[in-house]
């Protein structure tokens, strides 16, 4: 098998009707995906609440993350990451809507998280 060289940041779909989920790298024990927004948002009274460990990196313009804590959405620029531990709710609260948001997301299974 040949190694695969790629860039994530070039190729992007276009985001500008809906949001794009890539999977990039799975196995039964991760899964890798490139996420790309435009303006978008979770549905209003919809979240996730996943079975795996999520953590996501913003690559690429910025995002508002809001947690089922009642504490305001937490804003994600450029290199900003998040570390989202199974079964906490969570949702899109925001994406710059001037500009391509581009997400890596790592969806494990963790003995604990920090």
């Amino acid at each position: 098998m040949l190694p695969v060289l790629r860039n994530i940041l070039t190729g992007l779909p276009s985001a500008q009707t809906a949001e794009v989920f890539e999977t990039l790298v799975e196995s039964h024990a991760v899964r890798i995906e490139r996420i790309v927004s435009h303006g978008q948002t979770t549905p209003v009274g919809q979240w996730y609440e996943q079975e795996r460990a999520e953590w996501v990196l913003v690559l690429a313009g910025a995002a508002e993350l809001l947690f089922d804590d009642g504490q305001p959405p937490r804003r994600l620029a450029t290199g900003d990451y998040a570390l989202i531990p199974a079964a906490c709710r969570h949702r899109v609260a925001w994406t710059d809507p001037e500009r391509t948001t581009v997400w890596l997301a790592i969806h494990f299974t963790a003995d604990q998280t920090p």
